[in-house]
């Protein structure tokens, strides 16, 4: 799960990813013998994983009333909440896949994750379930697609997370520039900048950024790889995917983000850049808001949707989370559903959004949020506009922790390969992937 993921999160910040997420993203579990139960208690002690946020008091707080809501309506029933690392959950899984007696009933997850843990037997199809959930209305196809795999649902998506530009309105300003409405007028924006002012990135532009560096694949007509009867072949090397990635690293170069300097560069660093004032603008999620605001920025800054190829479109963006699921090993299969879609239902969404600052994955929660909280709305628009994915496979596991696409970037931008000979070589690798995950 990357803070891309994760949306991963503020500070962890991934998702997580980093974006990278994030973050890093955990490798999947090893296969388990995991058959499931056949034993479905309607009372007794539901176990459950969530994840330990660098501040889980907040969290905390609107769980435990979920878990009073939810043993009140379920005699005899206790729930056992469990916060465990980010950083140590691909070990906690692999235990419990491979130890049902000690596995949770209900376990928090990064959307990236899905497909492996899918894979290795640990997650429960909730296919009737979702299906029946009043919520699952306002669930859209591109983030239903987190939770699935193989047209089957493995979960309830909790909470989303996508990238947005932010931009120096003073800077703006005294520059008498306007927003970018495409991506050829950001990238000239942000040379005209960094132009001006030879210590100010225009947008900062990492080749660590992979979520920063997608929508321009997407808009272009690109994407990572495309499927076929559950198989998946490398498409970065397609010609529409070459003009993004050709697109998105010419910002790595010393007319805006030099190399020396930004070659190396994830999302979270990119929004430090800009917080600390060090770029006029910079490709970040909702989840950076609150260290924007702690920044030497505040006041003085906005944030508008990353702009697509033509006037007023939006770029397809990445659209990271968690999900809520059941575990296949699961002694109390009714109750772990029942509480997986009360904790992800809409009313303790727009209370995880209260309390942690979590993008709602339901729709008209979000559209409520964004009503009523004027920084949210560019998000909110963003992922309403189309959101996109990685590949729902075990493989982009490797793909990720073998860092193809970041090295990829990193190539390109050092002059070491060009466009077409570091994009053929990451497909390179990405099959290879893919073959491997079968």
């Amino acid at each position: 799960m990357n803070r891309s993921h994760r949306p991963s999160r503020r500070a962890l910040p991934v998702l997580l990813l980093a974006a990278g997420l994030a973050a890093a993203t955990a490798c999947a579990p090893s296969t388990s013998s995991n058959q499931g139960s056949s034993s479905d208690a309607k009372s007794g002690t539901l176990r459950v994983w969530l994840f330990q946020e660098v501040n889980n008091a907040p969290k905390q707080k609107v769980v435990a009333q979920a878990v009073s809501e939810f043993t009140k309506a379920h005699s005899g029933t206790k729930v056992d909440v469990t916060y465990i690392p980010i950083a140590t959950r691909a070990e906690k899984m692999k235990a419990a896949f491979n130890d049902p007696k000690s596995a949770p009933d209900v376990v928090e997850f990064g959307n990236t994750d899905t497909a492996g843990y899918v894979a290795d037997g640990g997650l429960a199809d909730i296919s009737a379930e979702f299906a029946a959930w009043a919520d699952a209305k306002n669930v859209t196809d591109s983030v239903k697609s987190s939770v699935s795999v193989g047209g089957k649902v493995y979960g309830v998506p909790w909470y989303v997370g996508v990238r947005a530009l932010y931009y120096r309105t003073d800077v703006f300003k005294s520059l008498d520039l306007k927003p970018p409405t495409t991506q050829a007028e950001l990238i000239t924006t942000a040379r005209k900048i960094h132009a001006e002012n030879s210590q100010l990135y225009g947008v900062a532009s990492g080749a660590m950024n992979v979520f920063g560096m997608l929508p321009f694949v997407w808009a272009n007509g690109g994407d990572l790889a495309t499927e076929k009867s559950g198989k998946y072949t490398a498409a970065i090397d397609s010609a529409a995917s070459r003009k993004g990635v050709a697109a998105y690293t010419s910002l790595i170069a010393k007319t805006n983000c030099p190399p020396a300097q930004c070659a190396a560069m994830g999302g979270d660093a990119g929004i430090q850049a800009f917080a600390s004032g060090k770029s006029a603008m910079a490709i970040g999620g909702d989840y950076s808001h609150a260290a924007v605001e702690a920044g030497a920025v505040k006041g003085k800054y906005a944030v508008v949707p990353l702009p697509g190829l033509t006037p007023g479109s939006i770029a397809p963006a990445f659209a990271g989370g968690n999900n809520l699921g059941v575990m296949k090993s699961t002694s109390h299969r009714t109750l772990a559903a029942d509480f997986t879609e009360l904790l992800g239902g809409a009313a303790y969404q727009q209370k995880m959004f209260d309390a942690m600052g979590n993008m709602p994955a339901l729709s008209d929660v979000q559209s409520a949020v964004a009503s009523k909280t004027a920084w949210e709305a560019p998000f909110v628009k963003t992922l309403q506009s189309g959101t996109k994915f990685v590949p729902v496979t075990p493989a982009w596991s490797a793909i990720d922790s073998q860092a193809v696409i970041p090295t990829m970037m990193q190539e390109i931008v050092t002059g070491k390969k060009s466009v077409d000979q570091a994009t053929a070589d990451a497909a390179k690798k990405m099959d290879a992937a893919f073959a491997s995950a079968g």
